[in-house]
Order: C-alpha cells, then sequence, then structure tokens
C-alpha cells in the first residue's frame, strides 16, 4: 500500500511521524512480523488466527501461536499486553484506552483493557537478597454502593519489603503473613509500624517473637507527644527522653498532670513500651526509624485506587491493588 497521509498531517513533523506509524503498522510492520514469526515457528496446517501486536495486525497458524507463546485465547500479542498493563495500572481504563493510542497507535478499548486486567495472575514476587526491615500501614478504598447509597471505605494492608517489594492486600492477612514469611528473613527482622494494634497483630504472624525486632515509628510517636500539649519546655524534655528510648523518665515528667491527655499518652507509651527504642542510636547506624516507606508505598497505592470517581466493586478490590503493586515492583518494565 502507498503511504497516503492525511493533508494536515503534513503540517507538522509530528503529523508526519503518526502517518508514518500509521503506514508502517498497517502494511510494513504486519508483513516483517509474519516473515520472522515463520522462522521463528515455521506455518503448519490447521486455523489461522489474527493477533493485533504492536506492530500491527498478524496472521499466526495455531501452532505458530503455541510456539510463540501467544495464549489460547487472546487477540493480543504478549507486548501490547504488557503496555495495556502498564498504562491501565496508572490511570483509570478509559485515559488508558486514550493514552495507548496516542502512544502506540493501536487501539484498544477501556473494556478490553478492564478484561484483560482481570484475566492475569499477578504473583506476588519473591525478594533475592534477605529481607532486613520491613513495614506495614493501613490504606482505604471506596467501595461501590447502589445509586442513591452513601459510598463505603474499606481498609486494607500495605507491606514494603524495604528496598525491594511492595505488596497489597484486602482481608487477605493470612495471604500476607504467607507471602512475608516465605522470603529470606534476617534475624532479627526490622518491623516498623505506627500504633495501631491491627498492624502489630499482623507482625505477630511473621517470623518468631525472637526473630523479630518491633520498632514503633519514631515520628509518630513524637506527633503524638505533640496532641497532648501543655508547656513547651516540658514537651521538649520529653521528647529528648524519648529520642534516647527512655520511657521511664518520659512517664516521670507527667506524674504531677493529670489531664485526660496525659492518661491516654502515658497509656500509649506503656502499651508500646518494648517497642520504643533509642531512637538516637538506631537512626545513627543507618536502621530506620520510621514507617515512611510503607505511607509512601500507600500513597502510590491510592493514586491509582482513589483517583476522581473511582469505586470498586468488592470481589474486584484485591486484583486492582495486585495489579498496581505488580506495576510498583517493575513488572512491566522489562
Amino acid at each position: 500500500m502507498i503511504l497516503d497521509p492525511k493533508p494536515e498531517q503534513l503540517k507538522t513533523l509530528g503529523g508526519i511521524e503518526e502517518a508514518i506509524r500509521d503506514h508502517m503498522q498497517e502494511s510494513v510492520n504486519p508483513a516483517v512480523a509474519n516473515f520472522l514469526s515463520a522462522k521463528a515457528a515455521p506455518a503448519s496446517s490447521g486455523r489461522s488466527r489474527t493477533i493485533t501486536s504492536i506492530l500491527g495486525k498478524v496472521s499466526l497458524s495455531e501452532q505458530q501461536a503455541n510456539d510463540l507463546q501467544v495464549k489460547a485465547n487472546s487477540r493480543w500479542r504478549p507486548y501490547l499486553e504488557k503496555c495495556c498493563l502498564l498504562v491501565s495500572a496508572n490511570s483509570s481504563y478509559e485515559r488508558s484506552a486514550e493514552d495507548l493510542k496516542v502512544l502506540t497507535g493501536i487501539a484498544v478499548s477501556s473494556s478490553s483493557q478492564q478484561r484483560l486486567v482481570h484475566r492475569q495472575t499477578f504473583e506476588v514476587p519473591e525478594v533475592s537478597g534477605p529481607v532486613e526491615e520491613m513495614s506495614v500501614d493501613g490504606g482505604k478504598v471506596r467501595l461501590r454502593t447502589p445509586k442513591g447509597k452513601p459510598c463505603e471505605w474499606r481498609d486494607y494492608k500495605g507491606v514494603n519489603l524495604h528496598q525491594q517489594a511492595v505488596g497489597a492486600f484486602y482481608r487477605e492477612n493470612e495471604v500476607l503473613t504467607d507471602w512475608v514469611n516465605q522470603q529470606p528473613l534476617s534475624l532479627p527482622l526490622v518491623c516498623l509500624g505506627d500504633g495501631h494494634d491491627g498492624i502489630w497483630n499482623i507482625y505477630r504472624e511473621i517470623a518468631t517473637p525472637e526473630g523479630r525486632r518491633e520498632i514503633l515509628d519514631g515520628y509518630h510517636l513524637v506527633e503524638n507527644l505533640g496532641k497532648v500539649g501543655g508547656s513547651t519546655g516540658r514537651l521538649n524534655k520529653v521528647e529528648a527522653m524519648l529520642w534516647k528510648g527512655d520511657v521511664d523518665g518520659a512517664v516521670a515528667q507527667f506524674k504531677t498532670w493529670k489531664h485526660e491527655r496525659v492518661t491516654r499518652f502515658v497509656n500509649y507509651l506503656n502499651h508500646h513500651r518494648a517497642r520504643i527504642i533509642n531512637y538516637d542510636y538506631w537512626q545513627s547506624e543507618g536502621i530506620s526509624i520510621g514507617s515512611g516507606a510503607i505511607e509512601s508505598t500507600v500513597k502510590q497505592i491510592g493514586l491509582r485506587i482513589k483517583i476522581t470517581g473511582a469505586q470498586w466493586k468488592e470481589q474486584n478490590v484485591p486484583q486492582v491493588l495486585r495489579h498496581r503493586c505488580a506495576y510498583l515492583n517493575g513488572a512491566f518494565s522489562h
């Protein structure tokens, strides 16, 4: 086929590039792909399939499709699938369809992109090196409700195996702990979290009591101290003591001050006493003393699942979380 661009495409370099790409995908690339496919896997008798690829439409026999690892019920080549999964991990399915067309010249509808995501098996990653630190935190996802009913927010758990992998689990705490326990865990394993008991209940199922070093997020500790209020001098003194891990000294500063906020904070200190460390020393040793890594992970997950107007069927939430985490773990980048 002769290249026949639209007149408006010849007015800019971008238009010319688009015209050439469209022509290549329609007429040139498929012929090249068919030639290379025949070289890699000679055609055999049997029904042929037309597959949409990043190169355009390619015709393959059933045997060729099998030899070239094309899924039996897929209309797309694996690389195009990867491109679809990459863009839809970052934006709505509607926007993904628009972005994919601009980036590749190939049109895949929003509904097809959604079905593609829910057909996938996103495996949680296996890390290569020992896990020295991890953190857990909760995130929120909005569930779809019947029209006229108020929206419902539900909790999920995010996990960050520091500098190695992330995961997110909706009502799957046992799956979460099984995944972590299957990894090569250092001894001791540093386990970071804020003051919510749900996080420490999860840690109770990871490694062994002797194999864990549970640490209360030092920055959350100072933040909760600030909620007590009162004398700045006293708060500064208490903060300095807590930063050295001196819980008894910190509690003693409040003995003469009777207030509901003080009682609540002292109870908080006693509840997490074993998790309050010498933050100053540990930080100087290069060991994490805060759960910022998982807080960042939860925010990054939220960039996809909490986009404007997003509501999810409850049965789809685990897959949506796995899809986003697969992207964050680099599954579509190589």
